[in-house]
């Protein structure tokens, strides 16, 4: 295995998980990737791996969308197209409410950047006329 799990016995992770559900009857039967679950059933699965990682905030399976959508694709240079089609949304302006989010915190960064070179600037400013 490497670093972290991310491969294991030569394979990603990812490929695993598809080769053990390519033949289930549910995926067969619905032509689907992955036999999936209701909401409700998914969200008692995560509370029950928050609680047993001692994660202090809801998970859901929302909540695990959004994460995927902004921090794990759009934060790494995933296009909004790529994103927007592993969502499984058939129209781009859906996707585009992530890259909102992303553009407004973005900002709140530029901003908490800007004070602290600001800061950094009258400090030194100071030290200069003494």
């Amino acid at each position: 295995p490497q670093h972290l799990g991310y491969e294991l016995h030569s394979q990603p992770i990812a490929e695993n998980i598809l080769t053990k559900y390519k033949d289930n009857p549910k995926c067969l039967n619905q032509n689907l990737v992955l036999p999936i679950l209701s909401n409700q059933k998914m969200n008692e699965y995560l509370k029950e791996i928050s609680t047993l990682c001692d994660i202090e905030f809801d998970l859901t399976f929302h909540s695990a969308r959004h994460t995927f959508a902004t921090t794990v694709t759009l934060n790494n240079g995933v296009p909004i197209e790529t994103v927007s089609k592993m969502l499984g949304h058939t129209n781009l302006k859906t996707t585009q409410h992530y890259a909102k989010i992303l553009d407004k915190k973005i900002s709140e960064d530029m901003q908490v950047l800007k004070a602290k070179f600001n800061t950094k600037l009258q400090t030194h400013s100071k030290s200069m006329n003494y």
